[in-house]
């Protein structure tokens, strides 16, 4: 009986077409077409493209140091070979990637064995093999690989899916920055706000939040087996590989970290997966808060006539895509504080508990990806419902409550809330109430008169102006 080697097994899965219907995770399946902004960067394709590009990088970085006598700078024509190995790097390099993991059972190995095979034989090529993966631990490659791969996510796709949401949502408090709005605090009637404060509050914080998340630091570490440069010093005692090391990390846009075990000890990415939870956890307050607006009638969604609403009732235009956007902002942040809480334990010098996690990077980001685009798409709907939100306002006289008495502390009035409360609270007040006890105020006429004048609707404070103040 002839058995297929694990390579000819591989090659084969390759080959067979997995419709998304069959995708175990509906990041690959259902909202497959959401997330193709991150594949080339988080999926396995991703990986090892970093881990093609680093390994190059150390060698041409290993050639350009004078200490390193037995690797002589490369020729122009070998630094296009080795340029090409990483620009033109594809699919099929990729393919050629894991059959030779199938082999190794080693997926950095792998890795350099693809890159020895590319370079083929020449009078260059022999040194330069030799120093291929020189002194390196797998984590070396692996760490500033994953540090690569979320740099880039953060700032090719994440960073812009997040102004893509938030310049409408701008646009669309600057709208509506003056049309007044019922407050709710505690779900019951406040002080009233203007529909753009409202909006340009959750500018504000998602523009903050967006940031902190640029703001992270990544961090990279290149110090060998245990971080110690202990293979680096016995092969060449003279070389400063701590210098080395460093200049090399940070050519690569990334900020070298010294003191490490055998792995980058990942704080860094804690830190980067709790600022992306706080950047989730304000979009989701935004959606849950607009699906309430949407559930008082505050806004209209835009009709698609051939969309449908619910099965059985005709009538119905659902809030889908924030319920959505809740939705996989839940499990995004899920993922995201596993890995705070995980990646940054580790027994001794290095377990492998954290290779398995880093693994879903890509399903975590790309459930905020989905989310964002979710958003995006339900806030291209909203349409304001005037009419019912000057309803709910122009009736809630007994909001200016606060106003009557705020004035009434000013001029020196006992009591001032006492006798509000005891007008107010409980009891159906209107205009005509409110005007009868502002007539009996020993106030200046010119104060009674503007009380007087005042309308919930009016009562909005510098509302309008804020709304128009742009976020940092």
């Amino acid at each position: 009986m002839i058995r297929a080697s694990r390579a000819q097994v591989y090659t084969g899965f390759l080959r067979m077409k997995v419709s998304r219907l069959r995708a175990i995770s509906p990041a690959d399946g259902r909202y497959a077409g959401k997330v193709d902004a991150l594949r080339d960067t988080l999926s396995e394709y991703g990986l090892i493209r970093f881990r093609v590009l680093v390994e190059i990088r150390w060698l041409q970085r290993l050639a350009d140091e004078p200490e390193i006598a037995e690797l002589e700078p490369v020729s122009s024509v070998m630094k296009d070979v080795l340029n090409g190995i990483v620009d033109g790097f594809s699919m099929d390099d990729a393919e050629r990637v894991k059959a030779i993991e199938a082999t190794t059972n080693h997926d950095v190995k792998a890795v350099e064995y693809f890159i020895r095979e590319r370079l083929g034989s020449g009078p260059e090529t022999g040194p330069l093999k030799d120093f291929l993966h020189f002194a390196c631990t797998s984590e070396d490659i692996n760490n500033l690989s994953y540090a690569l791969m979320l740099r880039s996510a953060r700032s090719d796709v994440l960073q812009p899916a997040m102004r893509s949401l938030r310049i409408p949502l701008s646009n669309m408090a600057r709208q509506h920055a003056a049309v007044p709005m019922l407050s709710r605090t505690h779900g019951q009637t406040a002080s009233p706000t203007t529909v753009g404060k409202e909006l340009m509050n959750v500018v504000h914080r998602l523009r903050r939040a967006e940031n902190t998340l640029m703001a992270v630091p990544i961090l990279g570490k290149f110090n060998g087996a245990v971080g110690n440069f202990n293979a680096h010093l016995i092969a060449y005692p003279n070389a400063d590989w701590p210098d080395i090391s460093r200049r090399f990390v940070e050519s690569l846009g990334l900020e070298a970290n010294t003191h490490t075990t055998q792995i980058e000890p990942h704080d860094w990415t804690a830190e980067y997966a709790h600022a992306l939870i706080r950047y989730n956890n304000v979009l989701l307050d935004f959606c849950r808060d607009v699906w309430g607006y949407i559930s008082l009638g505050y806004f209209r969604q835009k009709l698609n006539k051939d969309e449908v609403g619910s099965s059985t009732m005709p009538h119905k235009v659902n809030p889908i895509d924030f319920e959505n956007a809740e939705g996989n902002l839940g499990m995004s942040t899920a993922l995201l504080g596993h890995f705070a809480e995980k990646l940054p334990l580790s027994r001794w010098q290095r377990d492998l508990t954290d290779s398995t996690v880093q693994r879903n990077f890509g399903v975590a980001l790309g459930y905020t990806l989905i989310a964002l685009k979710s958003a995006e798409k339900g806030i291209g709907k909203l349409e304001l419902n005037r009419p019912a939100i000057d309803a709910d306002v122009n009736d809630a006289w007994e909001v200016l409550g606060e106003a009557v008495q705020t004035v009434m502390r000013r001029y020196g009035i006992p009591e001032p809330y006492e006798k509000l409360k005891a007008l107010t609270r409980g009891r159906e007040v209107d205009q005509a109430m409110l005007a009868e006890f502002v007539a009996t105020l020993e106030i200046p006429d010119d104060e009674k008169q503007r009380l007087l004048a005042l309308t919930p609707a009016s009562y909005i404070g510098l509302a309008s102006e804020l709304a128009n103040t742009p976020p940092a």
